[in-house]
């Protein structure tokens, strides 16, 4: 017995599993639990390291990531500013393109005159060329020496080409009683069924006519007979003397207090209620309408002191002292805001009728009430002059004046609008000629038959334009002239119709049918004259071809 006892003691297995753990009789001594503290310890040690380890690679990580996409922002700002000095070194590339190109100017030729063949016929009799010795009128006229100019202009305009049909240059529809002249057709035949009174005969320097030069061998010169001027057109002389009112009121506001506040206020108020005239709504103008005659009614009484002047510096021919109007002199303001309404008149045509001609109407409308007003009349007379010296000097075709587009001269002769120095583009010369032509058309078609005032400006004065841009001869006839042509007949065709009636359809025919078919050259604004007879035929049923 007790030799076998250490050999139970030797086959006794040493703790290699939990359970023998468990099972094992001394698992709960000191030593053991010393034990199990040590693997305990040595374990959370090696989570510990690899958790530190772990959050080392992590923070590298991330601070790779950053440094990444430090770099990535730097790379991208780098090609943002690379961008940005390529479009600015374009920019500035193509602004020195732009400056060279301003800079150089091309010098336009003056246009070519015709030189003059030496008659080879006998002298042509005195009495065929028009007289060079002053008449007693003009001598006593003050306005003689600047009237005979415009004469002799109008004289050259209205005279009717070598061959064709020509539009009857009277600035009236012939008399009832009268037989139709030659070339005037059917102008006769609706007399009797004209809804307007016929109008008055035209002054002496409307009617008169220059002769055409005679032929020589057989052949009709080229050119257009000129006429010598004795003097300076009318029409400048009176847009001079309101750019030297304009100076004066502001002369006078330098010392007047009243006059330089309450004029500022007056003259915004004009050009507001000018640009607020809407189409399509006539009752809608009203306001407009009475706050711009209130206006000048003010003026007219003077309450700020503004200094009188002479009108007669203002008008195109001189005027005799008429009872129930004023004769003498006139506040300065009043005429003043009369050149502003004018001329916010003319802006309003030339910015929004050039886009939509129908938006000239309201103006005209306004134009005609305010200009019929019978106090602002002077001597019988309305102060209409101060528009037409303006239009005169914008729109020059519609009295008369023709020229060549290639040349410097003739462009000023057209009216071509300079900016910087430089003319303007032709697309925008044309918008500016579509406006003035509706506009013209607005204020000169209106019907006073049922109003008691005086119509200041009446339709025959359109005739007058439309036969000096009809009667152009073919080889002076440029696209300005058809882009106003086109612009006075659209939207206003019918009361043109409604004034001259037979008379009238007869001149549309010559103005859309004929003008465009002596045409030198085929040009889309000549075309847009044939366009325009077509669409008036699909539309209304007027047949002109």
């Amino acid at each position: 017995m007790a030799g076998s006892s250490p050999v139970r003691r030797s086959h006794n297995p040493a703790p290699s599993s939990p359970l023998s753990d468990i099972l094992y009789g001394d698992r709960n001594s000191e030593a053991r639990h010393k034990q199990l503290l040590e693997a305990a310890r040595q374990e959370h040690e090696r989570v510990r390291r690899l958790a530190l380890q772990t959050l080392e690679e992590h923070q590298k990580s991330l601070e790779d990531q950053q440094r990444e996409q430090e770099r990535r922002r730097i790379l991208e700002q780098e090609r943002k500013e690379q961008e940005r000095i390529r479009q600015e070194q374009e920019l500035a590339a193509e602004r020195r393109k732009l400056q060279a190109l301003q800079a150089h100017k091309v010098e336009i030729p003056p246009e070519p005159r015709p030189i003059p063949q030496p008659p080879k016929a006998p002298p042509i009799s005195t009495s065929a060329a028009p007289s060079a010795k002053p008449t007693p009128a003009a001598a006593v006229n003050p306005f003689g020496q600047a009237t005979a100019g415009h004469s002799a202009r109008q004289q050259q305009s209205a005279a009717p080409p070598t061959q064709g049909r020509a539009l009857p240059p009277q600035t009236g529809l012939p008399q009832q009683n009268a037989p139709p002249s030659n070339g005037a057709g059917a102008f006769g035949a609706a007399a009797a069924s004209r809804p307007f009174p016929p109008p008055q005969m035209p002054s002496a320097s409307d009617s008169r006519q220059v002769r055409p030069k005679t032929q020589v061998n057989g052949s009709t010169p080229s050119a257009t007979p000129r006429v010598s001027q004795s003097g300076p057109d009318r029409y400048e002389v009176v847009h001079r003397n309101l750019k030297d009112l304009r100076r004066s009121m502001l002369d006078q506001a330098k010392t007047n207090a009243a006059l330089k506040g309450r004029m500022g206020d007056m003259r915004r108020e004009i050009r507001k209620c000018v640009g607020q005239l809407t189409h399509g709504v006539a009752a809608g103008n009203r306001t407009q309408l009475l706050a711009i005659t209130g206006l000048l009614k003010e003026a007219m009484q003077n309450q700020v002191q503004s200094q009188l002047v002479d009108p007669s510096n203002l008008v195109l021919e001189p005027r005799n002292p008429v009872e129930g109007t004023h004769n003498g002199e006139l506040p300065s303001l009043f005429l003043y805001l009369v050149n502003i309404f004018a001329k916010a008149a003319i802006n309003q045509f030339i910015n929004e009728a050039s886009a939509k001609p129908e938006t000239a109407d309201p103006v005209g409308v306004t134009v005609a009430y305010v200009f019929a007003e019978p106090e602002f009349l002077w001597r019988g007379k309305s102060f209409i002059d101060i528009l037409l010296a303006k239009f005169r000097v914008v729109c020059p075709v519609l009295f008369g004046h023709s020229g060549n587009e290639k040349y410097e001269e003739g462009r000023r002769r057209l009216g071509w609008h300079k900016e910087g120095g430089s003319w303007v583009p032709e697309q925008q010369h044309f918008d500016r000629m579509t406006g003035l032509g509706a506009g013209f058309a607005s204020i000169s078609l209106r019907n006073f038959t049922r109003s008691r005032k005086k119509n200041p400006f009446p339709p025959r004065n359109y005739w007058t334009a439309m036969a000096r841009i009809v009667n152009t001869p073919a080889a002076d006839i440029s696209n300005t002239q058809a882009i106003v042509l086109k612009a006075m007949i659209q939207h206003y065709e019918q009361k043109f119709l409604d004034a001259y009636g037979t008379a009238g359809l007869a001149a549309l025919r010559l103005a859309l049918v004929d003008f465009p078919r002596k045409c030198p050259t085929r040009t889309p604004a000549t075309e847009s004259l044939q366009v325009l007879a077509q669409l008036l035929k699909k539309e209304t049923g007027l047949a002109l071809a």
